[in-house]
């Protein structure tokens, strides 16, 4: 049996949502090393989830400095099908005010730093992205939006940027020429991750501010990020709350609950046996 059903990523304040019943704590060991932070194991309306603060908790981690393969690799691991991400982000588009929430369904990606593959290593595997993001679990989380009272905005782009550093004017208005709907630092990689692990994932990208483009509104600052989170982080719990029972008993037959049917490329019998056991948890049905 599995620990739970549903993997939650986002702030550690996430953890105090009305009606989670807090079970226990989880270290993970993954071949990947530690993740961000022990998983945080709660129910809530019958169904078991498990919390991971990205940054850990007091926020310790830079963007660049997570562990990404071991925080989806460890969901993986608890047994999780679907993940729930929440971020902050920042708007590239006057209609997305601070305070919105956008539900993108892309991404580009200007990362330079960051291992965003479980493979390698004698095993090559190419899984299909073109639609990095679960519509059918972004789309629940979206209605539970909604439901909310949040203004709620659905697709777009998600630009993911290195980071720690916040965008020069120049980059954010060659953003905004592309086309850009938001901009992140962390997203991009966990939906890559959990594509290679069969796992749904969807993002809730919390709006906090215009980055640097907006002409009557002063650059964006730490201060006025955590200003907005405060705002917005009753209604994520909200959002959250009411996606979970509904992404728990959801029927699995989108693409991503198969991702590595057809992806996996090297000759089984040539793939490394350290690695076929590292990697059993999301190769074990398709090499043993």
């Amino acid at each position: 049996m599995s620990d739970a059903q549903i993997g939650i990523i986002g702030g550690s304040g996430l953890y105090e949502m009305e009606g989670l019943k807090v079970l226990f704590e989880r270290n993970v060991e993954t071949p990947f090393g530690d993740p961000s932070d022990a998983y945080v194991i709660g129910e809530i309306d019958g169904v078991n989830v498990a919390f991971l603060s990205r940054h850990g908790r007091g926020h310790r981690l830079m963007p660049s400095e997570l562990n990404y393969r071991a925080n989806i690799f460890g969901f993986k691991l608890l047994g999780v099908h679907s993940i729930l991400s929440a971020s902050a982000v920042g708007s590239m588009k006057e209609q997305y005010h601070p305070t919105d929430i956008v539900f993108p369904h892309q991404f580009i990606d200007r990362t330079r730093h960051r291992p965003d593959t479980f493979f390698g290593n004698g095993l090559v595997a190419h899984v299909a992205f073109a639609d990095p993001i679960c519509a059918g679990v972004s789309f629940l989380m979206a209605e539970a939006g909604r439901e909310a009272g949040a203004n709620v905005h659905v697709g777009g782009v998600y630009l993911n940027m290195e980071g720690p550093q916040f965008s020069t004017r120049a980059e954010s208005n060659l953003y905004r020429a592309w086309g850009v709907d938001v901009i992140g630092m962390t997203n991009l990689q966990e939906a890559k991750l959990a594509r290679e692990a069969e796992i749904c994932y969807a993002t809730m990208a919390l709006v906090t501010d215009y980055d640097c483009w907006h002409e009557s509104h002063e650059a964006v600052s730490v201060d006025q990020i955590l200003d907005h989170l405060r705002t917005n982080a009753t209604t994520a719990q909200k959002i959250l709350r009411g996606s979970i029972t509904k992404t728990a008993n959801r029927r699995r037959e989108c693409a991503c609950a198969n991702a590595l049917q057809y992806a996996i490329i090297t000759d089984p019998r040539v793939v490394p046996p350290r690695v076929k056991e590292d990697l059993a948890p999301l190769i074990g049905k398709y090499i043993k």
